[in-house]
């Protein structure tokens, strides 16, 4: 049995560079200073220390701290605000297909990316949780911005199954009752959701002041269909089965495919939500790096 691949890849953090994750809504939080809060007139009695990074400003710098431990620390106010994340990755049977032997199956892509969206969260001292669902919430770690928190978020990715039915529902549930405050809410599935209903309850999230955020990760032999010759195709989740000639339904399937993915992204603009389609065969950083920069012009 082979070792499971790291889920943090240093060539892809490293084209991150000096890139930050921001948010074009107002924010509720404590800590970083990135990002707007709704509050004025806080207290600015002094909270934590944070260690300086390209960006801050350097009169914040504690001296003292310095003197004492040889490294850049800046002081953190109350009054400033910290981004909250919330990471859903779908865990559900579907996640465990890939195309081709030596490619990550969708569950493996998503929380590789996952796992690089709290890796730099952590980073800029913002608070990253995640959320597995596959037909229930299977693991739920609240967001927090310290470093260490980083290491359970990346344990209970790299330790994730896909098994059940995609019902990511349960997951917008869990964090309409424990999410109050305004977050970013990342979603990373396939979409294979039987819950008609999905995209409206994502706009409600938004409608309540979270950010939501959808990568839609499918494998290209999802989006191109190579099948040719007679194949039996058995659903993940529910174990039912289909058996085709593959060169015979391959047109219906393709325009099948098309008009749901232009419906996906009417529909998730319509109701101001970021959409990005991900090909699994795809590096990380040709997924990250736009949406980065995407989100820094937004803020602006």
């Amino acid at each position: 049995m082979s070792a499971p691949r790291p889920l943090l890849d240093p060539e892809v953090l490293a084209r991150l560079g000096t890139l930050r994750l921001r948010v074009r809504s107002v924010t509720e939080g404590i800590l970083s200073g990135l990002h707007r809060s709704p509050h004025h007139g806080q207290s600015v009695e002094f909270a934590e220390h944070k260690e300086y990074a390209p960006g801050d400003d350097v009169r914040r710098i504690d001296w003292k701290a310095y003197g004492k431990f040889d490294k850049y620390y800046v002081k953190q106010f109350e009054q400033e605000t910290n981004l909250r994340c919330q990471l859903v990755v779908d865990s559900s049977g579907s996640m465990g297909w890939k195309g081709a032997p030596g490619r990550l199956t969708k569950l493996e892509y998503a929380a590789a990316l996952a796992a690089s969206l709290a890796w730099l969260l952590v980073r800029q001292a913002d608070a990253a949780g995640l959320l597995l669902c596959g037909g229930s919430v299977v693991k739920a770690i609240p967001p927090r911005a310290s470093a260490g928190h980083l290491l359970p978020i990346l344990d209970a990715l790299q330790a994730a199954t896909p098994a059940g039915p995609t019902r990511l529902a349960a997951a917008l549930d869990w964090l309409v009752e424990h999410a109050p405050r305004r977050s970013a809410v990342v979603v990373l599935s396939d979409l294979f959701d039987e819950d008609q209903a999905l995209l409206r309850r994502l706009a409600q999230l938004s409608r309540r002041g979270h950010e939501v955020t959808v990568f839609h990760l499918l494998d290209p032999a999802e989006l191109e269909f190579p099948f040719e010759e007679p194949t039996l195709f058995q659903s993940m989740e529910d174990g039912r089965e289909v058996e085709a000639v593959g060169r015979e339904v391959k047109k219906g399937y393709l325009k099948l495919m098309e008009g749901w993915l232009a419906q996906l992204k009417r529909e998730c603009a319509e109701a101001d939500l970021d959409y990005t389609l991900c090909r699994t065969d795809r590096p990380l950083d040709e997924v990250l790096l736009p949406f980065l920069a995407r989100r820094e012009r937004s803020a602006a």
